[in-house]
């Protein structure tokens, strides 16, 4: 793996965390987006990231600094793939979206470039054509917090290229990750794949009356020993996200259930704006939700 110019084509939640954990492992990394207002709001989250890698990693102002010289800014996506060996895309979660953007960026990429999405519930199959190099396709899909929750998933479709494959697996434990290869499609890869169904199953026991939240994530939290239950995590991921999941099953599938689930939601979450951590409440109150008092689990 020869990587050294990463472009990082989307500046949102994951695409800012992304390019930050990249530049900080000493990478030169150019990021992409649509906008100058998109960029500079994610130069103004670097900044916050700057002072979380201090807290929770013992970086020095020195590596944030450098941190920060390693990191460039365009509008433009021919300028920022120019030099790219590696390009990973964050645009938003929507599939025409996501063609629209590889057919353009197969135009202008240079025979070299490596692309890589992050998405987490649309399979690399699905944009392998557009990409106009199906060998030099895979996903590399990163975790929240990923300076902490440092797990990069990197799951190849039936063309990708077993050298690229390897490649990109280097390139995670470059950048500080827990390397996790996947050896065929699987949608919501390893840790969707696990952690949804825990999800769904304690939503299910709280909408149909068998429990509260607070004793559902009191079982688990006691009789696994994780240090936090279904709907603590639900908070930290957002109940928003869980709602959308539900609501396009619901259409999709007309199940009574989940019809039930999405009307809960909404009119005791959604609707009240308690949407989680981002909001200061969901099913916990923050920033000191109730799990985490030390007489919980008594």
């Amino acid at each position: 793996m020869d990587y050294k110019n990463i472009t990082i084509a989307g500046s949102g939640v994951l695409g800012y965390q992304i390019a930050f954990q990249t530049a900080f492992h000493g990478f030169h990394v150019t990021v992409y987006d649509i906008n100058d207002e998109a960029l500079e709001k994610a130069k103004a989250k670097f900044s916050d990231l700057g002072e979380a890698y201090k807290k929770d990693l013992n970086a020095t102002q020195q590596q944030i600094d450098r941190t920060s010289q390693n990191l460039s800014y365009t509008t433009d996506l021919a300028e920022a793939v120019k030099d790219a060996d590696l390009l990973i895309e964050a645009v938003p979660e929507n599939p025409a979206i996501k063609t629209d953007f590889y057919k353009k960026l197969a135009k202008v990429a240079p025979e070299k470039t490596v692309f890589a999405t992050n998405s987490s519930t649309l399979l690399p199959s699905q944009f392998a054509e557009a990409t106009g190099r199906p060998s030099k396709f895979l996903a590399l899909h990163f975790a929240n917090t990923i300076w902490i929750h440092n797990t990069a998933e990197i799951m190849g479709h039936a063309q990708t290229d077993p050298k690229v494959f390897d490649d990109v697996l280097a390139f995670a434990k470059a950048i500080g990750m827990l390397a996790l290869p996947l050896h065929k499609e699987q949608p919501g890869y390893i840790l969707n794949s696990l952690l949804v169904p825990l999800l769904s199953a304690a939503t299910r026991l709280l909408v149909t009356e068998v429990a509260d939240p607070q004793t559902i994530d009191k079982t688990w939290m006691k009789a696994t020993g994780a240090p936090t239950g279904p709907f603590g995590i639900l908070d930290i991921v957002g109940i928003m996200t869980a709602y959308n999941i539900d609501k396009i099953a619901a259409e999709k599938t007309q199940d009574e259930l989940k019809i039930k689930t999405v009307n809960y939601l909404k009119e005791n979450y959604i609707d009240k704006n308690k949407l989680g951590v981002s909001t200061g409440e969901g099913f916990y109150k923050y920033p000191n939700p109730a799990y985490k008092d030390p007489d919980f689990l008594k």
